[in-house]
């Protein structure tokens, strides 16, 4: 309302200037004629549909299209804000616009990579290469005791909730999912209306605030949880454990984002701070955890039924191995979100060094599963700054079934990383609850980025894997990635991490496995 009230005013000063040019003298055209294409220029910009920061912000937001078309050095003091705390660089950031918005996304002068530098990673190739012929391939998720399996796709929307992100956002997000053929994560928030309108897969994710399913004191209610998992776009359910950004933490929305439409959606009283507690009150061991997924398969007519987590301790994934050995209880699917991963507002300190990167965290959770023989039916998503084709083929290297993305796919809809997750004052419409803001995000076209991006970025790591000179994503192994370790030297994942053989746990553990082995308990989180 402001901004079209500021471009009206505009409109009446210039057509005051114009009148005085027309009946005083034509020197008043000098300022006549800017303040005309000026007020001309923020009305196309509040009517157009394609940029949100031009909704927002019409005129001054063309600075940083001016921005893009400075020296790089310009461009980038310019765009990113901050760089120290920036998860993505640039290139991957630009890759990740261009794919979205259906333009060419080739750059000239070859990489801009370091290839010399510590940790460079780099795939290889092969005179055997060829063209990919299934650029969308499927993985299927459900177990022995699943009925209802889901085929998921390579690259998935990964968990942001109703509340973190705009209805208008979750909306993009969903449509986006439902025209590509994707799947998209609630996010421990809820199933919310948006979340339902375009009928996209949806994942829903239960955490310890058991929002959606939940009683009056914020316990797990199993009556609304069969109720709700019972609609036709709930695909698979993912019992979150702890979240990469904020591990041993639950999540808090303040009481003043929380608006009628939240309360509804997470089943909580208007206008009041939820807090999630840092562990899950339905079970407190992973003997219970299991019977917890047995539960909740049973109760949503044999969907299937996972968990996410940042690893903390191998002794207590080993654990929850174990706790599957006795029960005979399986998930069919386990997502491993990495240290690095984002969110809207968390401590520095949790942010920065709680919790297992996802590298190490994903080849802990393969080889724990092959060791103990239950990797055949279960599935493994990996969640962290997933946003290249390259990206889905290194994490399936490193023992991943699928993957998901947040941040890029935030990009895909208009993020441009302003850092103000936790302020309320998204400049996209993206991150906010403030509905001024969140109405410049136009959906059509954010949708229609969404779908872009998905299918270009899954193409591309099936081109990758045929130039590979494989036929499919299976055969994809640890000694097909390499990383420079040191100066000149560079080593595949195969010849620089143990990988354990089928059911060595159970015969015979190796030396560097056998003490957290031992120590691990199915009776407790060790």
């Amino acid at each position: 309302m402001l901004r079209a009230l500021a471009v009206t005013s505009l409109w009446l000063v210039a057509l005051a200037a114009a009148g005085l040019a027309l009946a005083c003298s034509p020197w008043w055209w000098l300022i006549a004629a800017p303040l005309v294409a000026i007020a001309a220029l923020g009305t196309w910009d509040l009517l157009q549909t394609r940029h949100t920061l031009l909704r927002s912000y019409p005129v001054l937001a063309h600075a940083r299209w001016l921005a893009e078309a400075m020296r790089p050095e310009i461009r980038q003091y310019f765009i990113e804000s901050n760089t120290e705390a920036s998860p993505f660089d640039r290139e991957t950031r630009d890759m990740v616009y261009e794919r979205a918005k259906g333009t060419k996304s080739d750059e000239p002068f070859g990489t801009e990579r370091d290839v010399n530098a510590l940790g460079y990673e780099f795939l290889r190739h092969s005179l055997r290469a060829h063209f990919a012929s299934e650029l969308a391939p499927r993985v299927r998720l459900g177990g022995p005791d699943c009925a209802q399996p889901y085929d998921i796709a390579l690259l998935n929307v990964s968990a942001m909730s109703f509340g973190a992100l705009s209805g208008n956002a979750i909306e993009a997000l969903n449509g986006g999912a439902a025209r590509g053929g994707f799947a998209h994560d609630t996010g421990e928030g809820g199933i919310s209306p948006y979340h339902l309108k375009h009928g996209g897969d949806l994942i829903w994710e239960i955490g310890s605030g058991y929002f959606g399913c939940r009683d009056a004191g914020g316990h797990f209610d199993a009556a609304l949880f069969e109720e709700k998992a019972a609609g036709p776009t709930v695909k698979a359910i993912s019992i979150k454990l702890s979240q990469g950004a904020k591990p041993g933490l639950g999540g808090v929305l303040p009481g003043a984002k929380v608006s009628a439409e939240i309360a509804a959606t997470r089943g909580v009283p208007i206008g009041q701070t939820v807090v999630s507690p840092p562990a899950h009150t339905a079970f407190r061991t992973p003997l219970e955890m299991m019977h917890f997924i047995a539960t909740l398969r049973s109760l949503s007519g044999g969907k299937p039924v996972g968990f996410k987590l940042c690893i903390g301790a191998r002794t207590e994934f080993l654990s929850i191995c174990k706790a599957m050995l006795h029960t005979g209880i399986t998930p069919d699917f386990i997502i491993v979100d990495g240290a690095e991963g984002g969110t809207g507002a968390a401590p520095q300190e949790f942010e920065d060094h709680v919790g297992m990167p996802l590298t190490e965290g994903l080849m802990l959770v393969h080889n724990s599963l092959v060791g103990t023989g239950l990797r055949g039916h279960i599935r493994i998503g990996a969640s962290g700054k997933v946003a290249s084709g390259v990206d889905i083929v290194s994490r399936i290297c490193q023992g991943a079934d699928f993957t998901m993305s947040a941040r890029a796919m935030m990009f895909a809809i208009g993020c441009i990383q302003a850092m103000k997750c936790n302020t309320n004052r998204c400049p996209t419409g993206v991150a906010t609850q403030d509905n001024a803001r969140a109405r410049a995000l136009y959906v059509p076209d954010k949708t229609e980025r969404v779908v872009n991006f998905q299918r270009a970025t899954v193409a591309s790591a099936a081109q990758i894997v045929a130039s590979m000179g494989l036929n499919g994503f299976d055969e994809l192994e640890p000694s097909m990635l390499n990383r420079r370790i040191e100066g000149q030297r560079t080593r595949t994942y195969a010849e620089i991490y143990d990988w354990l053989m089928p059911g060595e746990l159970l015969d015979d553990p190796p030396e560097s496995w056998r003490s957290d082995w031992i120590e691990a308990c199915a009776e407790e989180f060790r």
